[in-house]
Parts: C-alpha cells; sequence; structure tokens
C-alpha cells in the first residue's frame, strides 16, 4: 500500500474551466488567514481558441488573484502529465511567480512518440524544458507539506499522480466514480497499465481525497459538475473499475468503449504545445507562431 505522507492536511482550491472541463487547482499550506504560505499549482489551463487561433490567460489570471488573495508563494507548477485536451499554461505562470515545472519522467517517451508526428525538431525528447522529471515515489516540499510522485500511466505513458498529505490528484486516470475512468487509446497508451495504475491509488487508505483533472456530466441526471471524491467512494461506485471489477474485464470494456470516443477536440494543438512544456512552437522567420496540424488520408 503506498503511505500517505506524514504532513499536514493541505488546503486546496479548485478552478473549473468550462470550456475544456478542465479543473485546475491551487494547494497550499494549511494557517492563519493572512500568514505567508506555500502553494502549488496543478494542470493550469491557457485560454485558447482553435477557429481564431487566439489565446489568453483569464484562468491562469483567476489563480494568481487566488494566490494573491490568500497571501501563497507559488513555488512549484505541477503538470499530472502531457494533456490532450487543453494548452498549459505553465510558462506565463512560471514568469509571474518564479516557480518550478516538474511533470513525470516519463514525458521523455510522450516526447519521443509526437515530436516526428508534429516534425518539432526543437523539441528535446530529453524532457529539457521543464525544470524537474519526477521519478516514482520521489518526494518534494510544498512549504512544509510533503508530496510524493506515484507513477500512474495508461492514459498516457508519462502520467504521475500527486499525493500530497490525504489528497492525491490523479489527472485523467480516474473520472468521478460516475463517469468512469480515462481513455487508454491515445499513442502509448495502455489499458492494462491503466487497470495496474488504478489499483495503486485505490490501494490509499479509504478517506483519501482524490481530485481529478476533468468531470464530463455523465447520462445520470447529475447537473452540478464535481471533482472531489475519495478512494471509498471509487472503490464502491466507480462504474468502470469498481471492487470485484477484474483486469480482462476492465480491458475489453476500455478497450471497446475507446474505439468508439471522437478525438479531443483541442488534441493537435494541445500535445504539440505541451511536449514543450507548455511553450508555443518557435516563431517562423516572419514573426508569427504557427501550430502544424498533420494531414492525412482518411483510414491512413
Amino acid at each position: 500500500m503506498t503511505q500517505i505522507p506524514d504532513t499536514p492536511r493541505p488546503d486546496v482550491e479548485a478552478f473549473f474551466d468550462p470550456v475544456t472541463n478542465t479543473v485546475s487547482y491551487l494547494v497550499s499550506e494549511p494557517g492563519p488567514a493572512g500568514t505567508r504560505r506555500a502553494a502549488a499549482i496543478i494542470d493550469p489551463v491557457l485560454d485558447y481558441d482553435h477557429a481564431s487561433g487566439r489565446y489568453h490567460t483569464t484562468s491562469a489570471d483567476a489563480l494568481l488573484d487566488a494566490a494573491r488573495a490568500r497571501n501563497l508563494d507559488i513555488t512549484w507548477i505541477l503538470e499530472t502529465h502531457a494533456h490532450a485536451d487543453h494548452l498549459s499554461a505553465a510558462p506565463y505562470l512560471k514568469d509571474r511567480t518564479g516557480a518550478r515545472v516538474g511533470i513525470g519522467e516519463h514525458i521523455t517517451d510522450v516526447q519521443t512518440i509526437f515530436a516526428p508526428i508534429f516534425d518539432a525538431p526543437d523539441v528535446s525528447r530529453t524532457g529539457a524544458e521543464f525544470d524537474h522529471l519526477f521519478t516514482d515515489g520521489e518526494t518534494f516540499n510544498i512549504g512544509a507539506l510533503e508530496a510524493s510522485v506515484i507513477h500512474t500511466p495508461g492514459h498516457t505513458p508519462a502520467c504521475v499522480s500527486y499525493l500530497i498529505g490525504d489528497a492525491v490528484f490523479v489527472g485523467d486516470t480516474l473520472f468521478m466514480p460516475d463517469y468512469g475512468t480515462a481513455r487508454a487509446d491515445f499513442p502509448g497508451g495502455d489499458a492494462h497499465a491503466l487497470y495496474r495504475s488504478i489499483r495503486r491509488l485505490l490501494a490509499l487508505p479509504g478517506d483519501t481525497r482524490i481530485f481529478v483533472c476533468h468531470d464530463y456530466l455523465p447520462d445520470t441526471g447529475r447537473t452540478d459538475h464535481a471533482w472531489q471524491t475519495t478512494v471509498d467512494a471509487q472503490r464502491a461506485g466507480n462504474i468502470h473499475v469498481h471492487e470485484g471489477v477484474a483486469e480482462e474485464s476492465f480491458v475489453d470494456m476500455r478497450t471497446a468503449r475507446d474505439r468508439g470516443l471522437p478525438a479531443p477536440k483541442l488534441l493537435l494543438p494541445s500535445v504539440q504545445v505541451n511536449i514543450r512544456a507548455g511553450h508555443l512552437p518557435p516563431e517562423s522567420a516572419n514573426g508569427t507562431t504557427y501550430l502544424k496540424i498533420p494531414v492525412r488520408p482518411a483510414g491512413a
């Protein structure tokens, strides 16, 4: 069983982006209001309109405003993986806070897969675009908070979850119990690995708070978006992987379900930016930045 770090219970504030259904988090040391405390931002969103090619920083600025209002020092910007559904605002936040940008060490696998697809020779394939590459089981500090890293591949090879006190931030590995689990059909994805990663998470103590990265309203009548659950709730009620679901049954379900899922709307813009740690591709000679969209015949 993965051990909960002996550390204070963190304060967690969620920021939901309705355009991409993404939840970003501001995670901070507990303490009296007004006292200076350390904090981390997890999975920040850059607001991007693909139709116009324009972006803005409203979502990222909301995180900065909240940190400023609470007297928080942002020391880490943490990515759970290279997202395929939104562009990361990590560089913008780093420029304004001096925080380090961290991601799992297997981002190198994702860079190796996708750099050729986007003909991106500037992508290092070593993870050098990030300030720190976390290994499985590594610990680090957010002020007085101790965090530990759990490698949770399956959705992508590089996915990690961050265990901070009694809270675990699981990225796309798990969704709310009534929605299930992440897809595993992206290049480098693996439904078997996803099942085993989920079992690692569900081996945490039952009252561990789980914070998910997305919420898509299920066909159950729920009308309010949600992003916080518990290990016990997932064990008992996750529609894809509750207690008693065997690995092969999960893999069969996940594989069949993934065949019918459309690609995320921002897949191509997001991946080529996020393998660069949220940086846009280099400017062309005319001073304009371009995203590349591979074009190929249907079925190719």
